[in-house]
């Protein structure tokens, strides 16, 4: 039994496609804090079953007439990824806290924007890294942080595999369509490396952020036979740790992600599931001071209702923000680019800071 809180932050969620139905529309009704109040969509039979089945006081085939509804004090931006910036940045200019999913936009300059408009509207807005979220990801952090020493050297991995659809479709609920769903002009997953990049890097990256701090820099080098991709690259950490990354899509065998953290005082060895399990990371620790071995139980695998009541906390209470914001959709943005720069330049080394335009 999911209780709610007295006082929960009034939500709307634009759109009604797949990551809503398969993971919002519940976190929401399930977050101890949020109260899914409005669901939009053009796609007007979506969204009457949608609302019909989640409950919604009011549904609205119009975003903007959603943002004009002055009970709503947030919404939640689940469409295409060449929506993410106007909309939050309309929601943002309406008064509304932004909760927007990843990537934040699809170019630097428009993730630059979102963040200028958060420090002059001083509204919260959070993006969709889930994976902070994760009890196991989150305990490895505190590992790094207290215990750890001086971090030497990092791998981390993001690999997509071969039986990711067949698991999803077994353990994810049915996914309602409509041909009145609205889409991009063309189609962004013909390019599969910009759409893997943006996709699924986005993930790789800010976790390795999370973990360890910024990113300088990047070399990469992408190998690509018949329609498998697969980028190995160089990062260049904060406190001079130097970082060994890959994202394979879609290697030859189940999804494998996951991290090792080497220090001076312990190491953190982790394994990531598909995240449509629900299953918090493995994550294993040793202390040379304690000269032990420890693990966290973890057993709070919804990252998406989590990550929603997280958001809730820091607009509702003030709390410490966890997860993601504008800063950190920008720095995840620049870490894709200077990715896809390094591999179009013979894997020159590519300073983040100096990364403009998009993929």
């Amino acid at each position: 039994m999911h209780r709610k809180e007295k006082r929960c932050l009034r939500l709307g969620i634009l759109g009604c496609g797949m990551i809503c139905q398969a993971a919002h529309f519940e976190a929401a009704l399930k977050a101890r804090n949020v109260e899914l109040y409005a669901i939009c969509d053009v796609a007007e039979d979506l969204l009457d079953r949608m609302a019909g089945m989640y409950g919604s006081r009011k549904r609205y085939s119009s975003y903007e007439k959603m943002l004009e509804d002055k009970e709503i004090e947030a919404v939640l931006i689940g469409i295409g990824d060449q929506f993410h910036a106007s909309c939050a940045v309309q929601a943002l200019l309406a008064g509304k806290h932004v909760f927007v999913e990843k990537p934040m936009g699809v170019t630097v300059e428009e993730c630059l924007e979102m963040e200028r408009l958060v420090k002059e509207t001083g509204l919260i807005l959070q993006v969709g890294f889930m994976k902070r979220f994760d009890e196991g990801i989150q305990f490895s952090r505190r590992f790094i942080r207290e215990e750890i020493g001086d971090v030497l050297t990092m791998k981390a991995w993001y690999c997509d595999g071969t039986s990711r659809y067949t698991l999803t479709d077994n353990v994810q609920p049915y996914i309602f369509t409509s041909p009145h769903s609205r889409k991009p002009a063309d189609n962004p997953k013909e390019n599969r490396e910009n759409y893997y990049l943006l996709g699924h890097s986005s993930h790789l990256f800010d976790t390795v952020r999370y973990l360890l701090g910024d990113i300088i820099s990047i070399e990469a080098k992408l190998v690509q036979k018949e329609e498998m991709y697969s980028w190995i690259i160089l990062a260049e950490l904060a406190a001079g740790t130097a970082g060994m990354l890959n994202l394979t899509i879609a290697v030859r065998r189940d999804w494998y992600e996951g991290f090792e953290v080497f220090g001076t005082r312990g190491s953190v060895i982790a394994k990531t599931f598909n995240p449509w399990l629900f299953q918090s990371t493995e994550a294993e620790a040793y202390s040379l001071e304690r000269d032990e071995y420890f693990r966290p139980m973890a057993a709070d695998g919804h990252f998406y209702r989590r990550q929603l009541e997280g958001f809730a906390d820091v607009i509702l209470k003030g709390v410490c923000q966890n997860g993601a914001d504008a800063a950190d959709g920008t720095a995840a943005m620049r870490a894709m680019k200077a990715v896809y720069d390094s591999v179009h330049q013979d894997g020159r080394k590519i300073y983040l800071k100096d990364v403009r335009g998009g993929l």
